[in-house]
């Protein structure tokens, strides 16, 4: 009965920690995530096969990609939906924790998913997946220039082959947003980011930067003002 009673205490410590571990990823999950709040928004892509100038002008395409966030319970992640896009119809980018990796699982025109895997560095995401069909690995590299400008890259290294060679590019801006921008403009209440639309509760007006925060928001009004105004004392202290 003593040893009953003593192993009590320590279930107790062991299920406070693995309460406390999984605040903590979910957190570190968005934060994550938060890196690339300047994706959030509406952008015109114009995209151009490798190959000769004449080939580029002929075979380039255009399309629209707009990018939110998406609260589903614990699942935290961001969402881009492709109009006319030529190789994607949807894409989805996770964070995984245990991996420490971003995680970008994509719907093409033909239904076909495609999971790719790699590191946010240097405004830079570097995603990665093995094709053994074609034996081949293909890489896609996303580049913030700017918060209103991104590029976006399609490679291929073929097995036996030490470097990649590009396939396509998409150059992409945003809509609806001056180039120039400045310290005042408003920060999204849920993920920090610019926001862009406003949001009331009790009388009080709020901004939200996407669809997806914005009924987060709804959802949840004064879970996501209680971390904003954390965020804000947090940001007043630093400086």
């Amino acid at each position: 009965m003593k040893r009953i009673l003593g192993l009590v205490p320590a279930l107790v410590f062991v299920a406070g920690l693995t309460l406390a571990e999984e605040k903590a990823e979910s957190k570190t999950t968005k934060q994550a995530l938060q890196s690339l709040n300047d994706l959030i928004g509406t952008w015109r892509g114009t995209g151009e096969p490798n190959g000769t100038r004449e080939e580029k002008q002929r075979n380039f395409w255009q399309e629209k990609i707009a990018w939110e966030w998406q609260f589903k319970g614990k699942d935290v992640f961001l969402r881009a939906a492709f109009d006319k896009g030529k190789f994607f119809r949807t894409a989805e980018l996770r964070y995984v924790p245990d991996k420490d990796c971003y995680r970008l699982t994509t719907a093409t025109p033909d239904k076909e998913t495609l999971v790719f895997e790699g590191k946010w560095e240097k405004k830079r995401l570097t995603l990665e997946r093995a094709d053994e069909k074609k034996k081949e690995t293909q890489r896609l590299v996303v580049s913030l220039l700017h918060a209103n400008r991104y590029v976006y890259r399609y490679e291929v290294k073929a097995a036996g082959r030490t470097s990649f060679k590009e396939i396509y590019r998409v150059g992409a801006t945003k809509e609806g947003v001056a180039f120039a921008g400045g310290d005042d403009k408003p920060e999204c209440v849920v993920s920090g980011g610019l926001g862009t639309m406003p949001v009331t509760y009790k009388g009080k007006t709020y901004y939200v930067c996407c669809s997806g925060c914005r009924d987060a928001f709804n959802d949840e009004p004064e879970k996501y003002i209680k971390e904003f105004e954390e965020r804000k004392k947090k940001d007043a202290k630093d400086r």
